[in-house]
């Protein structure tokens, strides 16, 4: 009896049929050598990749998440951060008491006045470079609008009217004379430590104040911004527009989550396309490692191709399967690589915030949106690199592959 391939059957009509799993299981269980050492070259551009954008996500979401949409922040006009701002102390009183601004249980607006600066400040580390740090001179208010994000963790509050600061927690291991209890020159004039304190945000790295008491150590009586609680109900967009437009007092506002996801910009911009370009390179490397592994496969399997293609199984099934095999391949180098990385997740970090070029402290941030990318990005390595040789396997004829099996 004549043999009649399977695709021949029913009919005469061609039916698509899939190689079964578990050759291609076993084909990586077999070459396993190959296969390891291909998923390691998909896991370090992984880890690389995640790693960078671990550092990108972790530096944005400190200043995404700082602040309310219900607190507003008042600059000069054309400022782009508080570092470039100046408003005068009438036109500070006259924010402060604002029709939009809310009031507290004894009537008093939930306003502030405040001060900025970047002090150029020694590292506690033994190498002894300078670092730009933020000094904030604060008012009471101040302290009562951030509500339950700040939170005192060691010693006391500022006595405002006194010559005491509080640093952000980050600050007191990283920078000198910032620890409980030390003493830090302002200008001239000697501040002490009293305080150490915690914010979900980004002033968790800076030095707070009064500010009263700062811009007198500065000698900068000016305020850099105004920051209010605004009444529900305040149509902010209105209120920037008007205020603006305002001959007699014209200001820039903005919510202070806004402004401080604004001051993102050009770091996070960097560290994009730093993890960018570093990915494109070892992914390009890593491509080439499972083409030559792939390669190597259809060398040593061309008599079982052959054979598979003599048993009616088509030229889509054999590049399915081989590419299904390279996407395994991908995926276990992603998830290498992601347990690579995963460690880093909460270490704690510094680095300048190019908007302000002041020292900012944060924690990388490995998240489940970041896994997941890098799962999509090993599998498609994989596949990519699997493509040429997967093709190269479909093409192969049966009778001329055994024979050269």
């Amino acid at each position: 009896m004549a043999y009649v391939p399977p695709t021949q059957l029913h009919g005469g009509k061609r039916r698509l049929r899939f190689v079964p799993l578990n050759y291609t299981v076993r084909s990586l269980v077999v070459r396993w050598q190959a296969s390891v050492l291909s998923a390691l070259g998909i896991a370090m551009t992984i880890a690389v990749l995640c790693g960078v954008f671990a550092l990108r996500t972790g530096f944005e979401s400190l200043h995404s998440e700082t602040g309310s949409d219900a607190v507003a922040v008042y600059l000069r006009v054309g400022a782009t951060s508080e570092g470039e701002s100046g408003i005068p102390l009438d036109r500070v009183n006259t924010h402060k008491v604002r029709p939009e601004v809310a009031l507290d249980d004894k009537g008093q607006p939930l306003a502030a006045g405040e001060s900025y600066l970047a002090l150029f400040l020694h590292k506690a580390d033994e190498t002894d470079s300078l670092v730009n740090v933020p000094l904030r001179g604060v008012e009471e208010a101040s302290i009562t609008i951030q509500g339950k994000a700040f939170e005192i963790v060691e010693g006391r509050q500022v006595n405002f009217g006194a010559d005491e600061i509080m640093v952000g927690r980050p600050l007191s291991t990283r920078i000198r004379d910032c620890q409980l209890g030390q003493t830090l020159m302002v200008n001239v004039t000697p501040f002490q430590v009293v305080g150490i304190f915690e914010h979900r945000g980004a002033y968790r790295s800076e030095i707070w104040g009064d500010v009263d008491r700062i811009t007198a150590a500065l000698e900068r009586p000016m305020r850099q911004r105004v920051i209010a609680k605004l009444k529900p109900g305040t149509d902010l967009p209105a209120l920037t527009a008007a205020l603006e437009s305002d001959k007699r007092l014209p200001s820039k506002v903005m919510s202070e989550r806004a402004y401080f996801a604004s001051q993102t910009d050009v770091l996070g911009g960097v560290l994009g396309i730093l993890g960018t370009l570093l990915g494109s390179i070892l992914g390009l490397a890593a491509v080439l490692g499972a083409a030559n592994t792939m390669l190597a496969a259809v060398g040593a399997r061309t008599r079982e191709v052959g054979v598979l293609r003599s048993l009616g199984f088509g030229r889509t099934a054999i590049l399915i399967s081989f590419l299904f095999e390279a996407a395994l391949i991908g995926l276990a180098g992603g998830l290498i690589g992601c347990l690579i990385v995963l460690p880093l997740d909460g270490l704690e970090t510094g680095t300048m915030n190019w908007n302000t070029f002041t020292e900012s402290a944060f924690a990388f941030r490995v998240d489940a949106q970041l896994f997941l990318t890098a799962m999509v990005v090993s599998v498609l390595l994989g596949v990519v690199g699997g493509l040429v040789p997967a093709w190269r396997a479909s093409r192969l004829k049966p009778v001329e592959a055994m024979r050269r099996g």
